[in-house]
């Protein structure tokens, strides 16, 4: 959605741990900027992608010498997930950020990463995302139709919240209702464990929860405090299940409108606000269990090793492996270990 119209004079101001105050421009009168871009996520404000987004968008007007104006639109502002990604493929935006969970249902493969009990640590992931697997993944999602434009941003280790008991084995998964985004290899992870996964967009979750639709959902602990779920949710169970990330997308004609300099440009500014938001997320990730702990939310330790035996009992892996082919399943296995 490329175009040269001005917009009125707009700011967007974003905090959160773990960087500081930022106060992006994001349009200034009398700027005559040559390309006027929209950018649309899902995380609240505060949350690292938006304030990380926020910089890359101020340097790459400052270094664009102002040809480019990107205005950003958290929060689920211009729809839910599902929709976003709908938007960006048609040029309704032109940029989104979206879990590579969501994105999944487009490009079936981005959902490789969130292979169930695959990553132990995040050395684990970052081998996987920035080598030959995350290099896998970005051709097959510029061969859908729209174009990944940075590494992976961290989401993080997802953990299972309940309102009615702690998760401590996959038997106490039995028969719960777990919301989890719209995502084919979440609902088939929960099914597989005995859990009765529904599959709610973000933007809906918290009403969910507090209507008791469901008893529990899984989220990174950033989301878990950002989106306020520990409102509604008592327990909080490290079950580490499933990394996810986020990807940076452009529609495709908005990307080949631009030229190659801007291109160059906005690639290696949004790296860098990658590598910073893991930081963000790296330091949250020490600081808010307590945190949470302080707000009401109880929290345990999963028996890891029993969930990853559970589910090798299962037909979860051999399926996967058959729907996402040999060559993405064996990349992933250089860096997870055996899974089968």
């Amino acid at each position: 959605m490329v175009n040269v119209t001005r917009y009125p004079t707009r700011r967007i101001v974003l905090g959160t741990a773990g960087a500081a105050p930022f106060v992006a421009v994001v349009s200034r009168v009398g700027d005559a900027a040559q390309f006027n871009l929209k950018f649309a996520t899902g995380q609240d404000p505060s949350h690292p992608i938006n304030t990380r987004a926020a910089e890359a968008i101020a340097r790459i007007r400052e270094a664009t010498g102002g040809r480019v104006d990107i205005r950003l639109f958290p929060a689920n502002q211009l729809g839910s997930d599902t929709d976003l990604l709908s938007q960006v493929r048609i040029g309704g935006i032109d940029f989104v950020n979206l879990s590579a969970s969501i994105l999944a249902t487009f490009v079936p493969v981005a959902g490789i990463v969130n292979t169930g009990f695959a990553f132990p640590d995040y050395d684990t992931v970052w081998k996987a995302v920035d080598g030959a697997l995350g290099q896998y993944i970005r051709a097959q999602i510029d061969k859908s139709g729209i174009i990944s434009v940075s590494k992976f941003y961290d989401n993080g280790f997802r953990q299972i919240t309940t309102s009615t008991k702690p998760i401590i084995t996959p038997e106490d998964l039995s028969g719960l209702k777990l919301r989890v985004p719209p995502a084919p290899m979440l609902t088939s992870l929960f099914k597989a464990l005995g859990a009765g996964p529904v599959a709610i967009n973000f933007n809906e979750v918290y009403t969910a929860l507090q209507t008791k639709v469901v008893e529990g959902q899984e989220n990174p602990l950033a989301i878990i405090a950002t989106a306020r779920l520990y409102e509604v949710q008592k327990f909080c169970s490290m079950t580490g299940h499933v990394w996810d990330g986020y990807c940076f997308l452009a529609n495709r004609r908005s990307w080949a409108a631009l030229p190659t300099d801007i291109r160059e440009i906005m690639m290696q500014e949004f790296d860098r606000s990658a590598l910073d938001e893991r930081a963000d997320i790296a330091q949250l990730s020490n600081t808010l269990r307590r945190e949470l702990t302080q707000k009401g939310l109880v929290f345990n330790e999963a028996n890891r090793a029993r969930f990853r035996e559970v589910l090798g009992q299962t037909t979860y892996y051999r399926d996967w492996k058959a729907r996402y082919g040999e060559t993405a399943w064996s990349l992933l296995e250089q860096v997870s270990g055996q899974l089968i």
